[in-house]
């Protein structure tokens, strides 16, 4: 391939990234920063059909994420199913959903660590002695190989403690959580 070939495959490629959203740096050059638009509310018009104000967007806790106790009833939900994207090439949540590399999630509070029916655990899960929580799920979350030497998650973790809550959430409210009585 000639050399200017190959210039012109690596800027498509940046291109496509780009436009895809690609890239999830949060840093941005000063060619790449835009400048915001003021926004503009129409003239009310004769058209009955036309809102003459823009839709209010919601800022509150997610309607997803009502039932469950704080601090996960604060938590994003779209951060929360945007986090979890890192997770579903290896779990899945709905309920009978099957096993991947790791074990489905559906129940998973509530239940003994190891206790999927039909899944190969590793020893040190095996051997491990609790009940998954959200606080515990937290605790696995922030380095699932620190938190239980030996385990198979080939994981890094998610570092930063909103992310963490939002995804426990999103897990919380996709797979059946139901606050415990006491």
């Amino acid at each position: 391939m000639t050399f200017s070939k190959t210039i012109l495959a690596a800027g498509t490629a940046l291109s496509l990234l780009t436009a895809c959203g690609g890239s999830e740096s949060t840093e941005t050059s000063s060619a790449q920063k835009t400048v915001e638009k003021p926004v503009v509310t129409p003239a009310p018009s004769s058209d009955a059909s036309a809102p003459a104000t823009p839709v209010a967007v919601p800022t509150g806790p997610a309607e997803e994420f009502a039932a469950l106790p704080e601090p996960y009833k604060s938590a994003d939900y779209k951060a929360g199913r945007r986090t979890f994207k890192l997770c579903q090439s290896c779990h899945t949540l709905g309920a009978g959903g099957q096993n991947l590399v790791g074990p489905n999630l559906y129940g998973v509070f509530g239940r003994e660590i190891g206790g999927v029916e039909g899944f190969e655990y590793s020893k040190a899960v095996e051997e491990a002695n609790f009940v998954w929580t959200p606080e515990k799920l937290d605790e696995w979350l922030v380095s699932p190989r620190n938190f239980l030497p030996g385990n198979k998650m080939s994981f890094a973790g998610v570092r930063k403690e909103k992310d963490r809550l939002a995804v426990i959430a999103y897990i919380m409210a996709e797979t059946g959580y139901e606050t415990p009585t006491q």
